[in-house]
């Protein structure tokens, strides 16, 4: 029975929604692990509890909107918003793969998250510096989790789905960031936004299809083959920007 119910949309989807915000959540433990550390973690519980109210509060007020709006509509809509998505992580990611920019280094972060706090002041008490350092890190990389869980879950009709699966990502990470209490620099965060940009990319390819009325060969099978796809030209890009970059650099000088 299990069997039958599992398709290659919802192995997509789970990896899909796991993989993206595991990626915000192990930025936005970065800044608060900094904050935590450098002025007290008094403060910096509480720029993290206002800011998990905040997105309980958007998602209480626009989430059911989302089940009022035609399917068709809303995946041609949501379509074009992954393909969005997916294009810049992947933009992102193909250069850092490629040497043509740097990798996003959760050490550095931290370490500037550090020394922006130590420059200001504030009061030991109630540290407004670093609630507002905390409150700003985990509220906009919590708010790309909330607009990947809702898009992608109300989209495929499977938002419980999603939402699980984000609670576990979250959990997941958190528990792994308390356990080593630092910087989660070991992760390979690149090759998670690769990865994420990858499956985004195929789902905007697959939703904005359907909400076109295109009738897709196989129906949920060809996400696996758009994943495929993408992989490969992600792939051929890195490969030609690696090759290219030697004459490109010697061409500027």
């Amino acid at each position: 029975m299990l069997a039958t119910t599992v398709t290659s949309g919802v192995v997509v989807l789970v990896g899909a929604v796991f993989l993206a915000c595991a990626v915000e959540m192990v930025e936005a433990l970065t800044i608060v692990l900094a904050v935590g550390h450098t002025r007290g973690w008094r403060s910096a519980f509480e720029g993290t509890g206002a800011a998990l109210a905040a997105l309980a509060a958007l998602v209480a007020i626009f989430g059911p909107a989302l089940t009022r709006v035609p399917l068709s509509s809303l995946r041609l809509i949501v379509g074009g918003v992954l393909l969005i998505f997916g294009m810049q992580w992947l933009r992102k990611a193909i250069l850092r793969s490629s040497g043509l920019k740097a990798m996003h280094d959760e050490d550095v972060v931290y370490r500037e998250t550090v020394a922006e706090l130590r420059a200001s002041s504030s009061s030991p008490q109630r540290d407004r510096i670093a609630f507002v350092m905390a409150f700003k890190g985990v509220f906009l990389e919590g708010l790309e989790v909330v607009i990947t869980v809702l898009t992608l879950g109300t989209s495929a009709h499977r938002l419980g789905l999603a939402v699980a699966v984000a609670a576990v990502a979250v959990v997941s990470v958190g528990i792994v960031g308390v356990a080593v209490a630092k910087q989660l620099s070991s992760v390979p965060e690149n090759a998670m936004k690769m990865g994420v940009g990858v499956l985004l990319v195929s789902f905007g390819t697959f939703w904005t299809g359907e909400g076109l009325k295109v009738r897709w060969p196989g129906n949920d099978v060809m996400l696996i083959v758009f994943v495929a796809l993408y992989l490969a030209v992600t792939w051929g890009l890195v490969g030609y920007l690696r090759r290219s970059r030697p004459r490109t650099a010697t061409v500027a000088q």
